[in-house]
């Protein structure tokens, strides 16, 4: 570590986040976020940079929105917009694959796995959370009011 790792530590010292690395759904989107990484960079040109760069990037907001939710007092909402970025990720998924973006013929598949059972997660994270709160549980099947 450089000298300012220090400093930083004392800098951060008074700040307090609650701890994410623990956390399951932290783990297997990590797991995602490396295999996307990694996956993306075997798209040809052009699906790497649009598709590619798009898939990274929600990867990305996912893992901050559970870091987030862990640390916040909103974490119902949070989770709430969790739920619609793990839709885009399958969104990007399947445009991905029907665009024959990807090089091996499992990575569509193991990353549809990986993001469904994320996305049983977050529900069962956000099912415990309404719980807590007494709020009603929002089904994400019904349209919007």
């Amino acid at each position: 570590m450089g000298p300012w790792a220090f400093d930083l530590l004392i800098l951060f010292r008074g700040f307090s986040m609650a701890a994410y690395e623990h956390l399951p759904i932290f783990k297997k989107l990590m797991d995602l976020a490396v295999f996307m990484e990694e996956t993306a960079s075997r798209f040809p040109r052009y699906h790497k940079y649009t598709l590619g760069s798009e898939l990274r990037m929600l990867c990305h907001r996912a893992l901050a929105l559970v870091v987030e939710a862990n640390s916040t007092a909103e974490r119902y909402r949070v989770l709430l917009g969790l739920r619609l970025v793990l839709e885009r990720i399958k969104i990007h998924l399947m445009i991905a694959r029907e665009v024959r973006a990807y090089q091996s013929p499992h990575a569509f598949a193991r990353a549809t796995e990986m993001t469904v059972d994320l996305c049983r997660q977050n529900e069962g994270w956000i099912k415990s959370t309404a719980a807590r709160a007494g709020k009603p549980e929002p089904n994400p099947r019904s349209p919007r009011p």
